[in-house]
């Protein structure tokens, strides 16, 4: 039996061997398997695993038992199980993968998904007729639900709904959401700062059940759209007037205008709120500059 001394030294001597390129190999293995593992957490994912690792127990057993029969099958099965994986864990790669993409370098790699001339200043107007529009719907409690599309394209909604291609105003925003309208059941699809179809149909949420059963079809709608796309979904509820906004599966409250023009800013341009304040300086300097 070796003596402690001989297991230091071995140990010690492992540790001279270790290179920065090991350390840096095993790190981003470790978070490789926590990004894993938090996806399974938080998805359906978790019992399809659970499956999978007592098929695996399984074949362990049957190879300690020589249970050739069993552990012939346990083997072929295992066989398969990677196919069969990204088969089933389909959803749930997809939207690691778009998360991703979502994260600042996905958007900064290229150039990609940033927001810029002409299409800027056309968000610019989108989202004071936004704010103005939201505000004014949600003080004659009329239902209203609009969706800020980014990087995620979302044709397969548009398609359900009626291409309007229209310059966003307060009016249009009124117009659309009027109770007796036939585009008010539905939800406004804006791309690049126009309001580019109205009456959309949007994707019901992964967990239904898990929502407050107090919150209504628009805000489950908001919700199932964030969470497969990663838009801005604003709602304004039929029944208290109060405005709400989605992203990445997540709704919030109680947004005012000022709070919710900040976040759609913030969200839409890409920026921290640090640099849209700054941003927000240098305009306004240069617009004195102007009047004078």
């Amino acid at each position: 039996m070796p003596s402690f001394n001989d297991l230091q030294h071995a140990f010690f001597s492992l540790l001279s061997t270790i290179e920065l390129k090991d350390v840096l190999d095993v790190g981003v293995l470790a978070y490789l398997i926590y990004l894993l593992l938090k996806l399974i957490r938080e998805t359906r994912a978790g019992q399809l695993v659970k499956g999978i690792l007592l098929l695996v127990a399984g074949y362990f057993i049957c190879s300690f038992c020589e249970l050739k029969v069993m552990k012939y099958i346990l083997g072929h099965a295992l066989d398969i199980g990677l196919i069969a994986m990204i088969i089933l864990f389909q959803p749930e790669l997809r939207r690691a993968l778009e998360k991703f993409g979502r994260t600042k370098f996905g958007i900064q790699l290229l150039g990609l998904g940033t927001v810029t001339g002409d299409v800027r200043q056309r968000w610019d107007n989108a989202i004071e007729a936004i704010c103005d529009s939201c505000v004014e719907l949600s003080a004659s409690c009329t239902g209203a639900l609009i969706v800020c599309e980014r990087q995620t394209r979302l044709g397969e909604q548009i398609e359900t709904g009626t291409i309007l291609n229209a310059i966003p105003s307060k009016e249009v925003f009124g117009n659309i959401f009027y109770p007796k309208t036939p585009l008010h059941d539905g939800a406004v699809i804006m791309r690049d700062g126009m309001i580019l179809a109205a009456a959309c149909f949007l994707p019901k949420p992964q967990n239904d059940a898990a929502i407050n059963k107090k919150l209504g079809s628009r805000h489950r709608a908001a919700i199932g759209m964030s969470e497969n796309s990663d838009s801005v979904v604003i709602v304004v509820s039929e029944e208290t007037g109060q405005i709400s906004v989605a992203m990445n599966g997540v709704l919030t409250r109680d947004y005012t205008r000022e709070k919710l023009r900040a976040l759609l800013e913030k969200e839409i341009y890409n920026v921290s709120a640090d640099d849209l304040g700054r941003r927000k300086k240098i305009s306004s300097l240069f617009g004195r500059g102007k009047k004078r």
